[in-house]
């Protein structure tokens, strides 16, 4: 019996240094743990299952000093542990210790919490308070339904979690022993392959000490996989330590939480989009639980034995997490030789990916349920599957289908508001007053030339089409739809941080904290010459002090350089283009058969065609270079590289997109001045605007850009990835191992020929709908079929990503996110910039402006009648400088041309200056901006404040999960409190009769005996009450807690 307790006692130490051993301890420490494992399986196979009934006691006894012959038999434990050895040679055996301190005491009552839980309910501990046989694990994981084996080990059970893959470098084909310059190079190659093997092995031990399960697969000799398992005692640990929020057991009584909130839209929109539901016969709804998060101490909590509980992308994220801070180097100095990142950025592995559960015909598996059932294009008009999507690519990528359907599904309503502004345009076209004063034909008007000397008089009439077109867009409707889109955006916005708070708390994410992220590979690979070291304040760790003025300021200092000279390209692009415009405008003058608005139409449009084919270009270049000027920063983390390189690449596009339309918008035809006195650019007449402004030419730049961008970036997403996994397998070579045959059964091997996501794969995907959502806002006036036209490309994007990830792409990391990050202050800035775009378009650009003044003030009837006459002014043709003039003119006896502005007439005493209508008009476009913006303005933040980011049902929702999280915690503590106290009091009764049985007293020494224990009684009295107070106060607060909330539940 005593080697069983020397063994038992053993059995704790172990369990003990396994709870401790969470994630700070040496690589040294860890291998004698491993040793310890392998001793401590031993000890259980001899013990069986004595050992679950003594443990528990054994532990009691420690506590209060009552077994002291367990103590010398643990002699060897005591000096594996320096902890334990303090503290048990503080504690005396034949009576309490009143030594010992409080938080020692209560640090002892805390490690032993769970394991006494399950004692007193008569459970089977194990050697950490739990058993695997009582808590089988599902070897499928999520992937029920599958037959594949590679997704498992050679086995049949254990899963594989994840896999590491490395290439071993083979001679070349020609290699000849005597060539000396080939053998030197052979060498290098053969110490960098051993220094990778070196690391490779540190590695893959530091893995099997942290408790993951390896097993290796070779193919051709060339190619090697590492599979790794996860077992239940590392996703416990794991669980705990990145506060993973996990399903509680059902609790008999409670209703089922509710998955949705309500909100007025989806209440509106719930009748017309029922039949677009998701098919609850493929994709049943997943019931949203109480969820706690996961303590090993607190697992009555939850049910383990449930299927699933950990699910893959559970057991990937605590694989991933794990990788990502293993050490491969076994020298101690090395503070940054950890990570999987930095040995495939290396080479020493070429990949490191979880696995697709299947091939894409493999029924049964979700990727073919994904497949079939929600990337296809035939499901385009059915709702996303988004738990689903979640639980198969983890949250990151779940939280950007999200988004992007909720904004598809927010464009239905901008859309339908669109086509009514179009159409009813259509409806006015016709009745345009203007539009009828510019078409007549027998129109007396003879226009000025565009151009100097090669451009000739031109009748008004002649921009008929163009007078058409404009009215299109520049009426009272747009005006209106202006506005309504303004209202649309601070809705979309603010109803999107509202359901982005729903799924926060769907997909437990409520609270949840990006961890302190360590310095990025590249960051440290840069680095790696600076001798100068500093320790970080919140890690303690040293790192390289980054010099300010020999590096970081230089490399800022050439970073916005850089970007400066990209911003001045995109904008010497657009002048390019004027240029283009301007060349093209005089040569067709030559052509006397065209009629003005066909040539002012082919000129835009061959232009906005040009520029987008110059911006598609350009945006190759500045992808690159934002990439290299953000690397040259020195940003520590992968968070400010991110953010950064996002500002960076949206700062260009947006210029690049964005800049031909801000010049058509703004700047052309508002500075050209009279024909008497031009202004010019470079000895360059500026270009102008046709009767009732450029807004015609605006909406040509804008749809062309637009539509021509979506049209062409559809085709890279779909042509792309199937060049670049055909690429991929050639390089790879894995189709054959051997014997020659084909390893297409292979899941691993399958997926290594797939294209790597990577950690910013999704970061084109916003950008596109990024700029996307600036042309639906900030140029809406322009172009009311634009949130149509987006619509009808989103609808198709959601399939083609989905598509794309399911098809061409290894599983993509698992990353834990509560939104979408940097984009949401990005579309924020939009819409915000948006009401100031808008307002000075309809001021500045159309011509709705001076027709109100117009209706208001100048007109004899309150209508339009004379308008285009007020719009134009008079000029002298002998007041043409000098070779400005027309060289060839079709028109006799021309004195007198029109231009359109507000300026006096020739022999006026101020000839050409600027009239009084022209102030007048002026001051309202003024008046009107401040008025729109004011106005929009108020009523945006007026829905900021109508639409609270956490509904009230939430919210209450969130407070009642808490509340009865507490109560259930509350119930079990008191429970355990109360077998502790039950269990302590048998085992010093038991103890005390055990003593004075085994000791021969006489009748003097058992009244000694008997005096003795009462006042160590007292004593260990005094202690037990010093826990039961700490137990009293838990409670007391627990219930305090419990009382502000249903008090704040009654002022609401």
């Amino acid at each position: 019996m005593d080697d069983d307790k020397q063994k038992l006692d053993n059995d704790w130490y172990i369990a003990a240094r396994n709870k401790s051993l969470l994630n700070n301890e040496s690589v040294g420490d860890r291998r004698q743990l491993l040793n310890d494992n392998k001793a401590k399986s031993k000890t259980k196979s001899f013990l069986g299952n004595e050992i679950s009934e003594l443990n528990a006691m054994s532990k009691l006894s420690l506590l209060d000093g009552e077994d002291e012959k367990l103590k010398m038999d643990d002699k060897a434990s005591k000096e594996n542990s320096p902890t334990s050895t303090s503290m048990r040679s503080s504690m005396k055996f034949d009576e309490p210790n009143d030594d010992i301190s409080d938080e020692q005491e209560f640090e002892v009552i805390s490690k032993t919490q769970s394991d006494l839980y399950l004692h007193v309910n008569g459970e089977n501990n194990g050697e950490n308070g739990y058993d695997e046989t009582d808590y089988p694990e599902n070897p499928f994981g999520d992937r029920e339904g599958t037959t594949n084996p590679s997704l498992f080990f050679d086995d049949g059970s254990r899963s594989v979690d994840y896999v590491l893959v490395w290439k071993k470098i083979l001679p070349p084909d020609d290699y000849d022993e005597t060539d000396a310059l080939k053998a030197k190079e052979l060498d290098k190659i053969t110490k960098e392959e051993e220094a990778r093997a070196s690391r490779r092995q540190v590695f893959e031990e530091n893995l099997q000490i942290e408790g993951l399960q390896l097993e290796k697969y070779v193919v051709d000799d060339e190619i090697h996989f590492v599979k790794i398992h996860a077992p239940l005692e590392v996703l416990r640990r794991y669980a705990e330590i990145l506060k993973l929020r996990m399903p509680m057991k059902e609790i008999p009584g409670l209703t089922t939480v509710s998955e949705r909130t309500k909100s007025t839209f989806n209440h509106f929109m719930k009748g017309f989009m029922r039949k677009f539901i998701v098919d609850e016969k493929h994709f049943p709804p997943i019931s949203h639980r109480f969820t706690a998060i996961y303590s090993r101490d607190k697992e009555y909590l939850f049910d383990l034995q449930q299927p699933n509980f950990f699910t893959t992308w559970v057991r990937a994220r605590v694989v991933q997490f794990i990788l990502d801070r293993q050490r491969f180097s076994k020298e101690q100095a090395h503070d940054f030789s950890f990570g999987i990142e930095r040995l495939v950025d290396d080479q020493t592995y070429i990949a490191a990916y979880a696995l697709h559960d299947g091939e894409l015909s493999t029924k049964g598996s979700r990727r073919h349920l994904l497949f079939t059932k929600w990337a296809s294009v035939r499901k385009i008009f059915q709702y996303q599957p988004l738990d689903y999507i979640k639980n198969y690519f983890g949250v990151k990528i779940g939280i950007y289908f999200a988004w992007l359907g909720y904004y598809t599904y927010m464009l239905i309503l901008a859309s339908i508001a669109g086509i009514i502004s179009f159409f009813y345009s259509i409806k006015l076209m016709n009745q345009n007053p203007i539009t009828e004063q510019v078409c007549q034909e027998n129109t007396t008007y003879v226009m000025c030339p565009l151009c100097d000397n090669l451009c000739d008089y031109w009748k008004l009439n002649e921009t008929c089409l163009q007078s058409q077109i404009t009215s299109l867009f520049d009426n009272h409707v747009t005006v209106i739809f202006a506005i309504f889109m303004s209202f649309w955006a601070a809705l979309f916005l603010e109803n999107w941080k509202r359901y982005s708070a729903e799924i926060t708390h769907r997909w437990d994410l409520t609270g949840f904290d990006v961890h302190e992220e360590h310095p990025r590979p590249q960051y440290l690979a840069r680095l790696k010459s600076i001798k100068r070291e500093k320790k970080d304040y919140v890690t303690n760790v040293s790192e390289p002090n980054v010099p300010f003025w020999r590096m970081k300021l230089p490399a800022t200092l050439l970073s916005i350089s850089v970007v400066l000279l990209l911003i001045a390209c995109a904008v010497a692009t657009v002048l390019g283009v004027v240029l283009y415009r301007m060349s093209v405008l005089a040569s067709l003058s030559f052509y006397r058969d065209l009629s003005t608005s066909f040539t002012i139409l082919f000129t835009t449009t061959t232009a906005a065609i040009i520029n987008l084919i110059l911006i598609v270009i350009m945006n190759y270049a500045y992808e690159s270079l934002a990439e290299w000027l953000t690397e040259l920063e020195l940003l520590r983390t992968q968070t400010e590289f991110d953010d950064s390189l996002t500002l960076k690449i949206y700062l260009l596009q947006f210029v690049n997109y964005y800049a031909s339309i801000f010049y058509i918008a703004f700047f052309k035809g508002k500075f050209i001045g009279s024909p008497k006195s031009y202004n010019r650019f470079f000895d360059f007449r500026q270009e102008e605007c046709g009767i009732g402004g450029c807004l015609m030419e605006l909406f040509i730049q804008l749809a062309i850009i637009m539509i021509g961008k979506q049209s062409m970036s559809a085709c890279v997403e779909m042509l792309w990835p199937v060049v670049m996994k055909y690429a991929n397998r050639l390089r790879l070579r894995t189709g054959k191992n051997r014997d020659g045959s084909l390893k297409k059964d292979r899941r691993y091997v399958n997926d290594l020929k797939l294209i790597e996501f990577g950690s910013r794969g999704l970061f084109p995907e916003y950008l596109e709908m990024i700029l996307q959502y600036g042309f639906i806002t900030i140029f809406v006036v322009a172009f009311p079929l634009a949130p149509t036209f987006a619509l009808i490309n989103n609808i198709f994007e959601m399939r083609f990503d989905a598509k794309k990830l399911l098809q061409h792409y290894r599983r993509p990391i698992f990353a834990r996110v509560r939104s979408i990050g940097i984009w949401y202050r990005i579309l924020d800035c939009i819409s915000k910039l948006s009401v100031i775009t808008n307002g000075f378009i309809i001021a500045f650009t159309s011509d709705f402006i001076p027709r109100l003044v117009y209706v208001l003030y100048y007109s004899e009837h309150g209508n339009l009648t004379g308008y285009v006459d007020w719009t134009l002014s008079k000029f002298d043709v002998l007041e043409f400088r000098n070779g400005t003039q027309p060289l060839k003119t079709d028109f006799v006896n021309v004195t007198e041309c029109r231009y359109q502005d507000f300026r006096y007439p020739p022999n006026h005493p101020n000839e050409y200056s600027r009239t009084a209508e022209f102030w007048n008009v002026m001051a309202a476009r003024l008046i009107f901006v401040v008025i729109f913006e004011n106005t929009v303005a108020v009523v945006m933040l007026l829905v900021r404040w109508l639409i609270p980011d956490v509904s009230a049902e939430l919210r209450d929702q969130i407070r009642r999960e808490a509340y009865i999280t507490n109560e259930i915690i509350i119930k079990k503590e008191a429970e355990i409190a109360s077998a502790r106290s039950r269990t302590r009091n048998y085992i010093q009764s038991a103890s005390k009769w055990d003593r004075l049985l085994a000791n021969d007293f006489t009748g003097s020494q058992l009244d000694l005996f008997i005096h003795s224990e009462n006042e160590a009684r007292t004593r260990s009295r005094k202690k037990g009450n010093k826990v039961q107070n700490f137990i009293d106060n838990e409670v007391q607060r627990a219930e305090n807690y419990k009382n502000n909330n249903n008090r704040e539940e009654t002022n609401v």
